[in-house]
């Protein structure tokens, strides 16, 4: 896992480790032609079978379009910005588009102090699972730094941010990240839209429910939810 956030405070990752997605000299990746160059992962197939995103000459970069969650807690209403993150964009609409993240569990929730995020995405449920692809980074440029860090590198995700989970440099796939309370984490996860006040009330609720509890870390602060969360459907709203 990447370091991130406060000293000892893992950052959301993607599917598997890093250097999972390499392809083999046998299986070599299919990618697609356009801008976002979609690259399949032979060494990492889909946890559901999905085809590489459309990938035209003019990837769509402006306007916002809304996908809703459906969760057995209650509605999580997301924006997407198309100029924020437009290959990122294109795939998480794909995803819903072939119903990836129907009937999925949000295997992850954090309460450190300083990253408070529910992270989903991973059919398996168990953050090791993707689309059998990966694309490029579309990083924030704008977030505002974190005060508390000497460096000035690190940046404030604020609450209602909607990001990317990854593996390390340019390997996002179909995992993400809801912050529920602002976030302090190195710019290395692409912001791609935003989460509307209703979907912040249920990620409040999924929060206060904790995480669950294990043997050896009876009062955690990273694992997954206490009380499951599922994706019951997710959908585009025209």
């Amino acid at each position: 896992m990447l370091a991130a956030g406060g000293a000892a405070v893992a950052a959301p990752t993607g599917a598997g480790t890093v250097g999972a997605t390499a392809a083999t000299a046998d299986r070599p990746p299919k990618t697609t032609h356009g801008p976002c160059a979609y690259a399949s992962t032979p060494d990492d197939p889909a946890a559901r079978p999905v085809p590489l995103p459309p990938d035209p000459r003019h990837t769509p970069s402006r306007g916002t379009t809304q996908v809703t969650l459906y969760t057995n807690f209650g509605p999580i209403g997301l924006t997407l910005d198309r100029e924020q993150a437009p290959c990122t964009v294109q795939s998480f609409l794909h995803l819903v588009r072939h119903r990836f993240y129907d009937r999925t569990i949000c295997h992850r929730l954090t309460a450190y102090s300083t990253l408070k995020v529910l992270q989903c995405g991973d059919p398996t449920g168990t953050g090791e699972g993707g689309p059998g692809y990966q694309y490029k980074d579309e990083l924030p440029t704008n977030l505002p730094p974190a005060p508390t860090d000497p460096t000035g590198v690190r940046r404030i995700y604020p609450r209602g941010t909607l990001a990317m989970a990854n593996a390390g440099p340019n390997t996002n796939g179909s995992q993400f990240f809801l912050v529920y309370a602002d976030s302090i984490l190195r710019p290395n996860y692409t912001v791609f839209g935003s989460v509307d006040a209703a979907g912040l009330a249920t990620l409040d609720r999924i929060a206060a429910g904790g995480i669950a509890a294990t043997p050896d870390d009876p009062a955690p602060v990273d694992g997954a939810p206490a009380q499951p969360v599922e994706i019951r459907k997710a959908a585009r709203h025209h």
